[in-house]
């Protein structure tokens, strides 16, 4: 067997401490559904894992060890410690050492002392009277007499610590809905001092996304004020940081947290913080292949876009999306750059289209009905009747809110009735024309595009 025990920081006060055994159970299942939590009601809580099963699934138990090492600095572990058995792991973490597979397991908790096992620290006043100190020194104490003179649970506790007598846990079970709290050790005044915290909890976020195989798309941070507080500055206040894509990228989040929380101005110092999950989406896993493959280097374009975004504000990173609209000016229209695109692609015309268009249809000399541009053009295809746009009113579209246009009175829309042409110019090249039929009732030819 595999166990690795999780103590918090000693420093801890009660209420910090139960929080950050929930969050270390929490987040410990990601890796393992056998989490469980030893001694809850005494100081000296601890979490446990065991992870034989799950070696293979992280890379192997180098790998694994390593990552926990690395991700349980920044949870606020006082100590981690790993060894055969749940209670040997947790007395040699509260003895402050980490490897339980450095000797035997008889000759490494023989030399611990009493306190590191709860039912045997319960007697360690009398223990300490016959010269017991040890484990080693308790074991070596008649059986017999040990167990009539104390409680079953002392002899059970020191079986199961040698690996004797099968363990009994409660698991851990994880919550339907991410809510998680942290008070922090001083008091914050300026926002992005609170990633500290914040990460702690993104951790416990993304390791909850992990066991239930899911993706976050939205989640808030929240904080409170400081209770010394003026009026005014209210109890607190909150952000919500939402993505394109559901995604438990601890490092991806923790960017655009950052960038979020570099504007927010806080209005009192801060002293506690809470973090939920507003939408979570199941997340497709990667499939890797037999063979070595080679690994992308950076970013990808989609997490760029929105942590640009997040700095500059998502009305100022924009990207093109292609319309079901015949007419060329409104075939494409820009939108933020992390709002969900269409899961559909718009068909494409069977017509030629220009590689450019202009800005504005430019009106064209005609003589005798025929159209002038840099002299006579030559009709090589057409015509394309493109008649669209009854329903389009002006004033119903987003830009035309942005620009202030306010709704005809005369519902006026923006109908289009046109024949469009492919034609040649001897200077410019080939041109995309239309021929329309004015108000007037008089047809005019007009310069739309141009073939590259």
């Amino acid at each position: 067997m595999f166990w690795a025990a999780l103590l918090p920081d000693r420093l801890l006060t009660d209420s910090q401490r139960i929080e950050a055994i929930r969050g270390l159970s929490i987040w410990c299942l990601q890796f393992t559904p056998r989490v469980s939590v030893i001694d809850a009601a005494l100081l000296s809580s601890a979490v446990v894992m065991e992870l034989e099963a799950s070696v293979r699934l992280f890379g192997g138990k180098r790998k694994l060890v390593e990552r926990v090492k690395v991700e349980t600095q920044d949870l606020g572990v006082g100590q981690l410690a790993w060894a055969p058995t749940s209670l040997a792991a947790v007395a040699v973490a509260r003895n402050g050492q980490s490897n339980g597979f450095a000797k035997p397991l008889e000759a490494l908790l023989d030399d611990l002392p009493v306190e590191v096992l709860a039912p045997v620290a319960a007697h360690a006043a009398i223990l300490a009277r016959v010269g017991c100190r040890t484990l080693g020194q308790v074991r070596a104490l008649p059986r017999g007499g040990l167990s009539r003179r104390f409680n079953k649970a002392l002899v059970g506790a020191l079986d199961q610590a040698y690996g004797l007598k099968p363990e009994a846990h409660a698991w851990a079970t994880l919550p339907d809905r991410f809510e998680t709290k942290l008070e922090l050790m001083s008091r914050v005044e300026l926002a992005p001092a609170m990633l500290f915290g914040a990460r702690r909890l993104l951790l416990q976020l993304c390791a909850w996304l992990a066991a239930r195989r899911s993706g976050v798309t939205a989640f808030t941070l929240k904080w409170c004020h400081d209770a010394m507080r003026a009026k005014t500055a209210g109890d607190g206040g909150e952000l919500t940081v939402r993505t394109a894509e559901p995604t438990r990228n601890i490092e991806h989040l923790s960017r655009l947290l950052a960038e979020n929380l570099a504007k927010v101005e806080l209005l009192a110092p801060v002293g506690d913080l809470a973090m939920t999950a507003d939408d979570v989406r199941p997340l497709e896993e990667a499939s890797y292949s037999l063979l070595p493959e080679t690994l992308p280097d950076g970013e990808g374009l989609a997490l760029v876009l929105e942590r640009i975004a997040a700095r500059l504000g998502p009305e100022r990173v924009l990207r093109p999306i292609v319309a079901e609209d015949h007419r060329p000016e409104w075939m494409c229209h820009w939108q933020p750059a992390p709002e969900k695109r269409p899961r559909q692609m718009a068909r494409s015309l069977d017509c030629p289209q220009p590689t450019f268009i202009l800005p504005k249809p430019l009106r064209l000399a005609c003589r005798e009905s025929h159209p002038l541009y840099q002299g006579p053009l030559q009709l090589l295809a057409g015509p394309h009747r493109i008649e669209y746009g009854w329903f389009d009113r002006v004033g119903e579209r987003p830009c035309d809110r942005q620009s202030d246009a306010a709704p005809s009175a005369s519902s006026e829309t923006r109908h289009v009735s046109r024949d469009y042409f492919v034609a040649l110019s001897e200077h410019a090249g080939v041109l995309w024309i239309f021929q329309t039929r004015l108000a007037n009732e008089e047809s005019a030819w007009f310069l739309h595009g141009v073939f590259a």
